[in-house]
């Protein structure tokens, strides 16, 4: 637009100096010529528009916005219009408590009242990115600002309101999955009716007071003492079962021995016995019937 702003300046006075006696009179001619260049030139660069991959170009002229979208490449645009471009990339927005980690610096968590009453301090981090045919619509409605007009107020909102659902300690731990489920449908619904998408949304830390988590903390080590001493339990049971099975089976074997002993059978243990001993050499037994029974171990 200075181009031809320029080559407009040239050209009057090319034309001045047609009709006034001055200095330039002698150059009218060259004047309006190079005017005319320069305004033509001007007019050439101001019509072509270069939109970068990942972005769509919004044309405004004279505060009237163009609903047709220009997308990436060399696009042909009337000179005198103006060309918002739009990021439609996945941007992502982070609202932390640690210092300079989330988008704005300093703590910016949010803090929620949960259904007991108790602060909890989220954490969390929104991908998200505009639908290329509604960044006219948002640059009408809303202006080029939308991650601190929409995305913010509208996160910090809603988690808010959803959050009072929940007990500080369920929010911690069984029900977090389905808080974040919950959050992400009502923020999606909003992000859609302001024409943008919501991709992904991550609770990344949720803190507790120090009270709630030393109840937490307790109760879990009591759980824990509770399943040892359930484990000691048990093996002192199966140690016990094991003793048992071990005292019938001896009380079993003495019974058979007290009932089924006979004079043959102790007889035929003490042989296999003296057979069996480094000591013995040659034994000499009777049966009771007068017949000698030979025992050599050799």
């Amino acid at each position: 637009m200075s181009i031809i702003l320029l080559g407009i300046l040239v050209l009057v006075l090319g034309f001045i100096a047609t009709g006034v006696n001055t200095p330039l009179r002698p150059y009218k001619s060259l004047l309006k010529t190079a005017g005319v260049i320069v305004v033509l030139v001007g007019l050439s660069i101001s019509s072509v528009v270069q939109v970068e991959p990942g972005q769509v170009g919004v044309q405004k002229l004279f505060g009237k916005v163009n609903t047709n979208i220009l997308e990436s490449g060399l696009n042909v645009i009337n000179p005198m219009v103006k060309v918002v471009m739009f990021d439609v990339r996945t941007e992502n927005y982070t609202m932390s408590g640690v210092t300079d980690e989330g988008t704005k610096t300093g703590d910016d968590a949010i803090r929620v009242l949960s259904a007991d009453g108790l602060e909890v301090i989220v954490d969390l981090t929104v991908l998200y990115k505009v639908v290329p045919s509604e960044a006219p619509r948002i640059l009408k409605e809303v202006g080029t600002d939308y991650r601190n007009v929409l995305v913010r107020p509208i996160c910090r909102t809603k988690i808010r309101d959803n959050a009072v659902y929940y007990d500080a300690v369920a929010l911690y731990s069984t029900k977090r999955d389905e808080f974040q489920a919950r959050i992400f449908t009502t923020i999606e619904a909003n992000f859609k009716e302001r024409g943008l998408m919501l991709e992904q949304l991550l609770v990344r830390n949720l803190t507790l007071p120090a009270s709630v988590k030393a109840t937490i903390e307790s109760k879990i080590n009591a759980e824990q003492d509770a399943q040892k001493m359930t484990f000691v339990l048990q093996k002192e049971r199966q140690e016990a079962e094991r003793k048992r099975v071990e005292a019938q089976g001896i009380a079993d074997y003495q019974k058979i021995l007290s009932t089924g002993l006979s004079d043959k059978l102790l007889q035929y243990e003490m042989i296999k016995a003296i057979s069996v001993s480094p000591n013995s050499k040659l034994i000499f037994m009777t049966n009771g019937k007068n017949l000698p029974i030979l025992v050599d171990s050799k």
